[in-house]
């Protein structure tokens, strides 16, 4: 099982609504907002999961989830693509509201997560892992702040060495409290993982400074005294992904082409194409130790652009299942 970790979220999307009034002739259309399943981490158990389906991949999702109204529509969104959510904590605390501005086809967010059902985790009721876990992924807002960001850091320091972690950093500056501790955070959780997944943004907010982006992607494979990832994929939005390895050898593949709807989720469709191409064809061990033959790089590669692309196709955080992208 890949066992993604972090958090699940409603992301409310900006829409067109339908009014008895009728509109003034050249006025804008209302809008209103509609509510989708989200959340980086959530919506890469949720493409895992429609991409694992009939095979012998499963998916799983530890966070904290409410048990309200937006709870229950998380839980059969999870349900329904087929992903494993027993190891998450379920509260009564409400469930995060990310609002979603769209700017020329990109999303910008703006939080509501006081006392939430994601934060309200705890280092100390860490759940213990059933040996069908192989993988564990991290990333997203969950990682920003305050005893939820530090359950998900001591489970990923716990599981070092025992399973192949891989972690998308996929910063969130702005909704950091505390940015000195969520630096630190990020920087012991990329040195601890296997596989780096960064956007040049990422790696200019973690490494500030003027150095290349090479530079920054070999500080990022030394980590702690060179015993750093051995793995980072670095992915440049329509002009595709490199993934590096710790030797030196780089491979490049472009994006796929699609019409975009918006961006919303693309990121994470490709974080799951990348780990259920690479889990079928059983190498996430080998990419994770750097020693992942070219080939089999550039395929796993080639899948998660493949599966991107689906998703910016449509509208929200809308992964394809394994059949769309067979043949």
């Amino acid at each position: 099982m890949i066992l993604c970790c972090g958090e699940a979220l409603i992301d409310m999307i900006p829409a067109p609504v339908e009014t008895a009034v009728p509109r003034v002739e050249g006025a804008a259309a209302q809008m209103g907002f509609v509510p989708h399943c989200g959340g980086a981490v959530y919506n890469t158990a949720v493409a895992l999961g429609r991409l694992g389906t009939g095979g012998a991949m499963q998916a799983g999702l530890f966070t904290g989830l409410s048990s309200d109204l937006f709870g229950q529509q998380l839980v059969a969104a999870l349900d329904a693509s087929g992903v494993d959510h027993s190891l998450s904590e379920v509260s009564a605390q409400p469930t995060t509201l990310a609002f979603v501005h769209l700017v020329g086809g990109h999303a910008e967010y703006h939080f509501f997560d006081e006392n939430s059902a994601g934060g309200h985790l705890r280092p100390d009721r860490l759940p213990e892992l059933p040996d069908a876990v192989d993988t564990l992924f991290f990333g997203g807002i969950s990682l920003c702040n305050g005893a939820a960001a530090e359950t998900y850091a001591a489970l990923a320091a716990r599981e070092r060495g025992r399973r192949t972690i891989m972690i998308d950093p996929n910063v969130r500056a702005g909704f950091a409290k505390d940015e000195a501790a969520y630096r630190s955070r990020l920087a012991a959780m990329v040195a601890g993982a296997g596989i780096v997944k960064v956007s040049d943004e990422d790696l200019h907010w973690i490494y500030p400074g003027d150095a290349p982006i090479e530079a920054k992607i070999r500080q990022v494979l030394a980590g702690e005294a060179g015993t750093g990832p051995g793995l980072v994929i670095l992915t440049l939005g329509a002009e595709g992904a490199r993934g590096i390895l710790r030797s030196g050898l780089e491979v490049a593949v472009p994006a796929v082409s699609a019409v975009v709807a918006d961006t919303v989720g693309a990121g994470d469709t490709f974080n799951a194409g990348f780990l259920a191409a690479a889990h079928a064809a059983g190498v996430l061990k080998d990419a994770a130790r750097g020693d992942i033959a070219e080939e089999q790089l550039r395929a796993c590669l080639e899948y998660g652009a493949k599966a991107a692309a689906v998703t910016v196709s449509r509208a929200g955080a809308n992964p394809p299942w394994r059949s769309e992208l067979e043949g």
